[in-house]
């Protein structure tokens, strides 16, 4: 699953787009006060994690885009 996969299934799975931010797809704005992203990491791989009170809390790197998708998906849904 890449990206556009994820954020399709995010928005048929009815998730309030509010509630996670995926770069380069879907990044809501106004942004949000908490929610959780996906994006690439600095020095290669991807990061899932949560923005709460204006800081961002890495829950879990990645490897590979797929690996990262089917994460937060699994946190989404």
């Amino acid at each position: 699953m890449d990206r556009q996969a994820l954020h399709a299934a995010l928005v048929e799975a009815r998730i309030p787009g509010g509630y996670y931010r995926i770069e380069g797809v879907h990044e809501p704005v106004p942004t949000p006060p908490d929610f959780l992203f996906l994006r690439r990491a600095t020095g290669g791989g991807w990061e899932t994690g949560a923005y709460e009170r204006g800081r961002d809390e890495i829950l879990a790197r990645h490897p590979d885009e797929p690996t990262a998708c089917a994460h937060l998906l699994r946190l989404l849904v």
